[in-house]
C-alpha cells in the first residue's frame, strides 16, 4: 500500500492482523531526512492497536537514543509493553566528534603528519578529516597535536560505537478474561516459543548424537539441552530476548565455559544453514544469530533495477556523484550505486524469524514502515500473509520485486545457500 501510514492504516478493518513486525523511523534525523525528524506518533500507533487483534503482538525496531520515546508512545497508544529483544552486532558504524582536533582548529594550529594509518570504521567514525584520506591506498596521515590544550584531550570523543539495536516487544491488550481464551478466540496472545528455539548443535561432543528434525524443519541433537517449567526440552533452548550476528566480535563476548562441541559461530552458520547452538556453554552460539544484511539479500529479484547511490553517500561529500558516475573503479564501499538503495535494510531472515514468533500458522502480519520489504520477504518465507505501507513509491517498487522474489517451493536451507 504506497501513502503515510497514518493514512493508510485507517483502510484496514478492526482486528485484521494477527501481528505487526516493523523497522520504523528511529527520530534521530537520519542524514537529515524529513522522516525521521521524530519517533512515530501515538496517533500511529494507536491506528496500528485498531487494526491488530486483541493479544496480538507489535515488535518494532528503534535507535538506542530513542528507544525511550518509541516504548512511552506505544504504551500510550493502549499497548502493553511486554519485554524488549536486542539486536546485538559487531559492524556498526561509530559516529564520535574528535575534541582534539576540534581544538587544534579552534586555536587555528596545523597538526603535524607523523605517519600514515590503515583507514578503519573507528577512524571514519573519529572525524579523522576526509581531506587527508588516501581512498585508493586505503590509508590516511596520521597527526598530532600542536597545542596544549589538544594534547590534553587527544583520545576524547563524543560517542560510543553503536552495536545493538533494541526491539520494542508490546501487545495489544486481551480481550478475553486469558490468554488460553483468547488464543481460541483470536489465534493471538501468545508467543511460539518451539519456532524460535534455538536447536543444539549435533556435532557437539561428549552428547547423545542422535539427530532429529523438529517440527520447523532444523536438524537438532537428542542432547538434553534446555529446561521448561523443570523439565529438559529436547527442541532446543528456549529462545531469549537478544539476537546476534554471528561475528567474531559478539561470539567474543560470550566466553565458552567448556571446550568441547565449541565451533566458531561462522562455520556453523556456513555448514548448517539453521540455529544451532552449543550444548552447554556460554557462548552467543545459546542465542538466535543472523548476519547482518548481506548483498545478495539486497538486490534479490532488483536485477532490472538501476543502480543508485545509497543515500549513506550524503555523508560524505562527492560520495553520490562519484559513485554515480563510477569515478575510480569501485573505492567508496556502501557508497557504490547499488539496485537496493534504502539505506536501513534488515535480514530477510531476522525478520522472517520475527514473524515466526509473533504469527499464528497462516496468520497475517503487517509492517506500516515498510522500507525495502525485508518484513514481506522474511513473512512470505515463513508461509505467513504479509500487508506493507510505504510512503516512497522508489521504495515501494523496490519492496514489491524482493518480495516477489522469494519463491515458496524454496527450503529454508536451499534459500541461506
Amino acid at each position: 500500500m504506497l501513502g503515510n501510514c497514518l493514512d493508510r492504516l485507517k483502510d484496514l478493518d478492526d482486528n485484521s492482523v494477527d501481528s505487526i513486525v516493523t523497522d520504523p523511523p528511529y527520530g534521530i534525523d537520519f542524514m537529515g531526512k524529513k522522516w525521521d525528524y521524530d519517533v512515530p506518533s501515538a496517533e500511529i500507533w494507536e491506528q496500528a492497536l485498531r487494526v491488530l487483534k486483541p493479544g496480538g503482538y507489535l515488535l518494532a525496531f528503534a535507535g538506542t537514543r530513542t528507544q525511550h520515546r518509541m516504548a512511552v508512545r506505544i504504551e500510550d497508544a493502549g499497548f502493553e509493553i511486554r519485554d524488549m529483544i536486542a539486536w546485538v552486532y559487531g559492524s556498526g558504524f561509530p559516529k564520535s566528534h574528535n575534541i582534539s582536533k576540534s581544538l587544534d582548529k579552534m586555536a587555528g594550529a596545523e597538526r603535524e603528519v607523523v605517519g600514515k594509518r590503515k583507514v578503519t570504521s573507528a577512524d571514519l567514525g573519529q572525524n579523522s578529516g576526509w581531506n587527508s584520506l588516501d581512498t585508493s591506498s586505503g590509508e590516511y596521515n596520521y597527526t598530532a597535536p600542536p597545542t596544549d590544550d589538544a594534547k590534553k584531550w587527544e583520545g576524547w570523543g563524543t560517542a560510543l560505537k553503536p552495536a545493538l539495536e533494541p526491539i520494542t516487544v508490546a501487545r495489544k491488550p486481551l480481550e478475553e478474561k486469558t490468554v488460553a481464551k483468547n488464543v481460541l478466540k483470536y489465534g493471538t496472545g501468545g508467543i511460539n516459543i518451539d519456532a524460535s528455539r534455538i536447536p543444539t548443535n549435533p556435532n557437539a561432543k561428549n552428547h547423545n548424537k542422535t539427530e532429529s528434525v523438529n517440527d520447523y524443519g532444523y536438524k537438532v541433537g537428542a542432547e538434553l539441552q534446555t529446561q521448561d517449567d523443570g523439565y529438559y526440552n529436547t527442541k532446543g533452548r528456549f529462545p531469549a530476548n537478544l539476537i546476534h550476528d554471528g561475528s567474531e566480535e559478539v561470539d567474543g563476548l560470550f566466553p565458552n565455559r567448556k571446550s568441547d562441541g565449541s565451533i566458531n559461530a561462522h562455520k556453523r552458520f556456513a555448514e548448517h544453514h539453521d540455529f544451532a547452538g552449543h550444548a552447554d556453554d556460554g557462548s552467543a552460539a545459546r542465542f538466535f544469530y543472523v548476519p547482518k544484511t548481506s548483498k545478495k539479500d539486497r538486490n534479490d529479484g532488483l536485477e532490472n533495477f538501476t543502480p543508485k547511490a545509497t543515500a549513506s553517500s550524503e555523508f560524505r561529500p562527492n560520495h553520490a556523484e562519484k559513485a554515480d558516475n563510477g569515478e575510480d573503479g569501485n573505492p567508496y564501499g556502501r557508497w557504490t550505486p547499488t539496485q537496493n538503495n534504502h539505506p536501513t535494510v534488515k535480514p530477510t531472515d531476522l525478520m522472517r524469524y520475527l514473524v515466526t514468533m509473533v504469527t499464528p500458522k497462516g496468520g497475517t502480519t503487517l509492517d506500516p514502515f515498510m522500507g525495502s520489504g525485508s518484513t514481506g520477504r522474511g513473512a512470505k518465507l515463513g508461509g505467513f500473509n504479509f500487508i506493507g505501507i510505504e510512503l516512497d513509491e522508489n521504495y515501494l517498487e523496490i519492496a514489491k520485486a524482493r518480495i516477489d522474489a522469494i519463491s515458496t517451493e524454496v527450503t529454508l536451507e536451499e534459500f541461506f545457500t
